[in-house]
């Protein structure tokens, strides 16, 4: 589908001026205007002028809210890393509000038994939890590939060369990349991962899961494998079968 360009962006009708006090709308709606635009043109297409026309505004308007493109690429790049986070953390949930608890019934009178039924199930999920982030984290990066080029694009593109804007880039992922290291650390704590530094380990899913979905979107006629995803995400997060626990010794 050809990328639309700024000449042919349709003009919104002009925005009312906001009332004193609401100028955190105007902001929300350049962000909107910029964001569609990524999506559907590319970075290219985020100029302050096509942002102006898409949010019916005059571009002057723009310099209260952002000094400029890079200020405005760059909320746009955070509110992709924040989306990316909560589509991560939504999926860890899922798992956790989905399992079948009869699976593991027991006597409902041995309260000691279920409560260990309990307590097994939630071992059980964990590689579940951390797989379904790792599909999320995919999905994400299919559904925006825009966006998401631009969230992991050259330090210098979009953005251009300011350090500052360089200095923030670099805690934009942090929220996402927490959600893979709790999750793997819930599979070593229930003995499905032989990690011995979890943060370390999810660094390097998160590098495989971006490789993937890069290769994904630039190698479209590969014979892809139906499911991929298993071995990388289960081989670069050290999973396996659950680890038999360590016998008790009586003191």
């Amino acid at each position: 589908m050809p990328r639309a360009t700024a000449a042919s962006e349709p003009r919104r009708a002009p925005r009312s001026r906001n009332r004193r006090g609401e100028g955190g709308h105007l902001r929300a709606d350049i962000l909107t205007a910029a964001t569609d635009l990524l999506d559907h043109g590319g970075e290219r297409a985020v100029t302050l002028r096509a942002v102006a026309r898409r949010a019916g505004i005059a571009a002057p308007s723009i310099y209260p809210h952002f000094p400029g493109r890079p200020a405005i690429m760059l909320a746009v790049v955070g509110e992709a890393f924040a989306e990316l986070s909560g589509r991560l953390g939504a999926a860890v949930d899922a798992v956790d509000g989905t399992d079948n608890y009869s699976t593991y019934a027991t006597d409902s009178t041995d309260t000691t038994g279920a409560a260990d039924a309990d307590a097994d199930a939630a071992d059980a999920r964990a590689p579940r939890r951390l797989y379904a982030a790792c599909l999320a984290y995919l999905d994400f990066a299919t559904a925006h590939p825009e966006r998401y080029r631009a969230m992991f694009g050259e330090p210098t593109h979009p953005m251009g060369g300011d350090a500052g804007v360089g200095n923030d880039l670099t805690a934009l992922g942090a929220d996402a990349l927490r959600v893979l290291s709790d999750a793997l650390t819930d599979c070593v704590t229930a003995g499905y991962s032989t990690s011995t530094d979890p943060c370390a380990d999810a660094i390097a899913l998160w590098l495989g899961l971006h490789g993937l979905a890069h290769q994904r979107a630039t190698a479209h006629a590969f014979p892809w494998p139906a499911d991929l995803v298993r071995p990388i995400v289960a081989s670069l997060s050290r999973l396996g079968p659950p680890l038999a626990a360590p016998a008790h010794t009586p003191i």
